[in-house]
């Protein structure tokens, strides 16, 4: 659907010019990622460039004062991101997610607020995953009427970005309907508290730990129906943690020629004189390189029917906007199957073209796997696999919202 003056959409814009504004801030980003994993220093300065460049603006309309990205661009730009540190963009991960839900909303005064907001730089965190004993479906974080406001009180952990934030977008249950809504938090208020404890042996500086709200009041404008939530959600997210592998491929690929054009020991039974001129090293590069490759296009071929899905939110064909929905979620469960092997295996082979050096704690070369594994581990791959052979043979709808909590043990 092309854009109108009441409702205009973001179609796309030049990648190159809109990359060129931050590829100077990803290399000063890069030069402190590893002693910021080395000390467990969370990216707050680098997180500070990118909000004061409009990083979080880029799939804002241009009309608004955003870059009016594409859906596809905005990830190959998290996939540059992630390779100078993979931790931000998963950091930034509900911060995106909520400005699409915004772009996906109806035109209105406030949906033109949450725009400027994010013009002028204000970001949004994630606060959705309660833990303990909570039953499959229970939401104990709740949103009690209090006048004409709401008052939030709960517990939420893998709040990923909310210690960054402006703005925490919560999932809650309202108390006196039950309706499942979204509360929009103002982060920096007293009743809000955030806990760098996220202990995962990968992506530490996320800072996606706890955050706790007790009696944080919350406008009624603020507090949004879960049913009208954008309906590519779980694409979306599942998409941001497919750039991140993408990009950590990307790094694995530059840490390990570097190593390798730098080395001047060479093994007695190699095959030449400098390990750079080794014909084994270099087809194990050649084929980590190739990995990357297919990973960072089978991210972006995902992220297309999602921009479809966007478009047709606003077409007025339901029967186009639901197959658009569906082919996101399929297509990005095909890719997290193939692009977390991929990008596991590359972390794993870059050792087999280095000697014991490589695993030099300085080096911190582990990370690769460990931020890899880490990723790959969110949202199961065996049961997106399933999801897909399902759709394959049966034609089955792939679920769009899932949830995690106690099972029943009695229930087979």
């Amino acid at each position: 659907m092309p854009a109108t003056s009441k409702n205009p959409l973001s179609l796309g814009t030049d990648y190159e010019t809109l990359a060129n504004r931050f590829r100077p801030l990803f290399q000063q980003i890069s030069a402190g990622t590893l002693e910021r994993e080395q000390s467990h220093t969370l990216p707050y300065e680098p997180i500070r460039w990118l909000k004061q460049a409009g990083f979080g603006a880029i799939r804002v309309p241009t009309e608004y004062g955003g870059a009016g990205a594409s859906v596809e661009q905005l990830f190959e730009l998290l996939i540059e991101l992630a390779e100078a540190d993979s931790n931000i963009p998963q950091s930034l991960r509900g911060h995106f997610a909520f400005v699409e839900d915004r772009l996906n909303a109806p035109p209105s005064d406030e949906r033109d607020r949450w725009f400027q907001r994010f013009v002028e730089g204000e970001l949004v965190g994630n606060g959705w995953t309660e833990v303990g004993s909570v039953k499959l479906g229970e939401v104990i974080t709740k949103a009690r009427p209090d006048g004409d406001r709401f008052l939030l009180s709960g517990k939420k952990y893998y709040s990923t970005g909310s210690i960054f934030a402006d703005w925490i977008d919560v999932y809650a249950q309202r108390s006196d309907n039950g309706a499942d809504v979204i509360a929009v938090v103002d982060a920096h208020h007293a009743g809000v508290h955030q806990s760098d404890d996220w202990d995962g042996f990968g992506q530490r500086t996320t800072g996606s730990g706890t955050s706790v709200f007790e009696n944080v009041p919350v406008p009624a404008e603020h507090i949004i129906a879960f049913e009208n939530r954008f309906k590519y959600q779980t694409a979306f997210y599942q998409l941001v943690l497919l750039a991140v592998l993408a990009g950590t491929g990307r790094a694995i690929e530059r840490d390990i020629t570097r190593q390798i054009r730098e080395r001047t020991r060479v093994y007695s039974h190699g095959n030449a004189t400098s390990a750079s001129a080794d014909v084994q090293i270099q087809q194990v590069v050649g084929q980590i390189s190739a990995q990357v490759y297919a990973a960072q296009a089978t991210t972006l071929r995902a992220a297309r029917p999602l921009q479809r899905a966007y478009e047709a939110r606003f077409s007025g064909n339901p029967d186009e906007e639901r197959a658009a929905n569906i082919a996101a979620e399929i297509e990005t469960a095909q890719a997290q199957v193939i692009v977390s092997d991929l990008i596991l295996r590359a972390a794993t082979d870059l050792f087999n073209a280095l000697g014991a050096s490589g695993v030099s704690v300085s080096k911190a070369l582990d990370r690769h796997w460990r931020n890899a594994r880490t990723v790959a581990s969110h949202n199961p791959l065996i049961y997106k696999a399933k999801i897909v052979g399902d759709w394959s043979i049966n034609g089955t709808e792939p679920p769009y919202v899932w949830q995690i909590g106690q099972g029943n043990p009695t229930s087979g």
